[in-house]
C-alpha cells in the first residue's frame, strides 16, 4: 500500500474514532463529562488551561464550532487567558484542516455537503483572499472549517490564510469572551 494511502487511512480512522467518541460522550455521558470538566478546571487552573488548549487544537478534527468551547471556557477560566488559548487553538486547528483536509477526506465531506458554497467560495476567494478569509472567519453563522478546507485546496499562502483567520476569529472570539464574561457577571 502506498505511504500516502496509509497516512490517509490512519488519519481517517483517527478522525472517525475521535468523532464517534465525542458524540458518544456528548449524547450518552453528559453528566460524567460535566463532572469531569468541573473537576479538572477546579483542581488546577494550569491543568484547566492545558486541557482547554488541547481540546481547542483538536477541535478541528471534530468540526465542532469554537463557540461551544468558549461557552465552557467562560464559566471556568479568566477572560484574557481564555482568549489567548482560544486563538492558539483556532490557529492550530485551522492549520490542521488546511494541511490535512485531503488526508482526512474533508474534501469529500465538504464537496458533497456544501457543493454550491464551495464553488462560489473558490471563485470569489481566488480574487480577494485576505478580505474573504477575514470576513468568513468573523461571521458566527459561517463554518470557519469550510474556509480552511477551501484555502488548503486552493493552496492559498498559509501566512495570509492564518492572518485572515487570526483577525476574523480574533475579533469574534474577543466579543464572545469579553462580552460574554460581562453578561455572565451581570447575571450572577
Amino acid at each position: 500500500m502506498e505511504k500516502k494511502n496509509k497516512v490517509k487511512y490512519f488519519l481517517g480512522g483517527f478522525w472517525i474514532l475521535f468523532l464517534l467518541t465525542s458524540l458518544y460522550i456528548y449524547f450518552f455521558q453528559q453528566a460524567i463529562f460535566q463532572n469531569e470538566i468541573s473537576r479538572v478546571f477546579g483542581s488546577s487552573l494550569i491543568l484547566g488551561y492545558i486541557v482547554y488548549l488541547i481540546a481547542g487544537c483538536l477541535r478541528g478534527f471534530s468540526l465542532i464550532p469554537i463557540t461551544y468551547f468558549i461557552v465552557v471556557g467562560i464559566i471556568f477560566l479568566p477572560p484574557l487567558p481564555l482568549y489567548i488559548l482560544t486563538i492558539v487553538g483556532v490557529l492550530v486547528s485551522s492549520s490542521c484542516i488546511y494541511y490535512f483536509s485531503e488526508y482526512m477526506n474533508f474534501d469529500h465531506y465538504f464537496e458533497t455537503r456544501h457543493k454550491k458554497q464551495i464553488l462560489k467560495i473558490k471563485e470569489v476567494l481566488s480574487k480577494n483572499e485576505l478580505p474573504i478569509v477575514i470576513t468568513w472567519s468573523f461571521m458566527p453563522f459561517l463554518p470557519t472549517d469550510l474556509i480552511c478546507y477551501v484555502c488548503g485546496s486552493l493552496e492559498v499562502d498559509i501566512r495570509k490564510f492564518l492572518l485572515g483567520v487570526l483577525i476574523g476569529e480574533g475579533v469574534s472570539c474577543a466579543i464572545y469572551i469579553f462580552l460574554g464574561k460581562e453578561v455572565l457577571n451581570y447575571l450572577t
